[in-house]
């Protein structure tokens, strides 16, 4: 659909109107893209006010984007849609695949992010340290964390430590109606360290990973709850939660970054063999530090993540590989017209 594009002018970079989109907006438009936001009518008044916004596309919900009639007026206008968690937690992964949209990135990777199982081979393929997967509640003998599948931003995790209390925190998310039964959540070992959040973007027209920011995230109430005395917590019987509510920069040890690196090609390169045509764009690679400065990685992001939001003037990682302000949302545009400029466009769209 976009394969005769020959000018950034014909072409215009679009994503929907939540998670990171400013940053994607702004950056398109600094490569001297046009740019069209699609917008949920409720939002309306947030977006109006930002000049790097050309057009709003407004829907009722998101989900309506499964319509092939509000398809095919955005294919019309000429869009290549940005994919973020958003675009993910709104619609099923088979309407997903199945937009007639040009996505830039991998959309078939999407799949492996948001199931478990794929993420979890995956990320061993990948050589990755991982935490040890409970595969039912009967097993759990230490400190896990109960994730809930696909792009959830934290919200409904719980921590168990045996099979009551893995009972209990699933009767109150199937009370919460946030699930319908526990088969719908994944047990996992709870790692203690530092929790960090790699951003990378992967660049098939360079086959080259690029480190472009490090965050951490503010959980509710998680780390709210860190601020009270123990005696007052145990008191007060809370239960902590981790809907993720912001983020702040973190830069690591120099001599950890080799690792770092090395991780993040490995996943590329493994991406390439499982889900053709691999990792084009950004990704994330979520763990912690332990004490030992090993790094246990308990989950992947396909595609932009909210921490690079941090990061619209560039971070000191992107500062080392720019002399110009380098943005995850700015450095996707970028590729974009590269590719287009050599004629590479089908390299990183599906």
């Amino acid at each position: 659909m976009l394969s005769n594009v020959s000018d950034i002018k014909e072409l215009i970079i679009s994503t929907l109107g939540s998670h990171c989109s400013l940053q994607v907006l702004k950056g398109a438009k600094d490569e001297g893209f046009k740019t069209l936001l699609i917008c949920e009518k409720n939002r309306a008044n947030l977006y109006k006010r930002f000049h790097f916004i050309d057009e709003i596309y407004f829907m009722d919900t998101f989900a309506d984007l499964s319509s092939k009639e509000i398809q095919n007026e955005l294919i019309a206008k000429r869009i290549l849609l940005i994919p973020h968690g958003t675009l993910i937690s709104n619609l099923k992964l088979d309407e997903l695949e199945n937009i007639n949209i040009p996505i830039f990135g991998n959309k078939w990777i999407l799949r492996w992010e948001a199931d478990r199982v794929l993420k979890q081979k995956l990320m061993k393929d990948s050589n990755f340290n991982i935490p040890q997967q409970i595969n039912n509640k009967n097993e759990i003998k230490n400190l896990c964390i109960v994730k809930l599948h696909g792009a959830a931003g934290g919200k409904g995790y719980f921590l168990a430590w045996n099979e009551q209390s893995f009972d209990e925190g699933c009767q109150k998310l199937i009370d919460q109606k946030v699930i319908k039964s526990e088969k719908e959540l994944y047990i996992q070992e709870y790692v203690v360290g530092v929790p960090i959040f790699l951003q990378f973007f992967y660049s098939p027209l360079k086959d080259e990973v690029e480190l472009l920011g490090i965050d951490r995230r503010y959980e509710s109430d998680i780390d709210g709850i860190g601020r009270i005395p123990s005696n007052i917590q145990i008191n007060l019987n809370l239960e902590p939660s981790y809907n993720v509510i912001g983020n702040f920069p973190l830069v690591l040890r120099e001599s950890l970054l080799q690792e770092v690196f090395s991780m993040a090609e490995n996943f590329a390169k493994k991406t390439k063999e499982l889900v053709a045509p691999g990792i084009p764009g950004p990704f994330c690679l979520e763990g912690v530090y332990d004490k030992n400065g090993k790094f246990v990685i308990f989950e992947f992001s396909a595609r932009i993540v909210a921490g690079t939001n941090l990061f619209t003037n560039g971070s000191p990682y992107a500062d080392l590989l720019y002399d110009e302000p380098m943005s995850m949302g700015r450095r996707i545009s970028r590729e974009i017209k590269e590719a287009i400029k050599s004629n590479r466009l089908d390299k990183i769209i599906t």
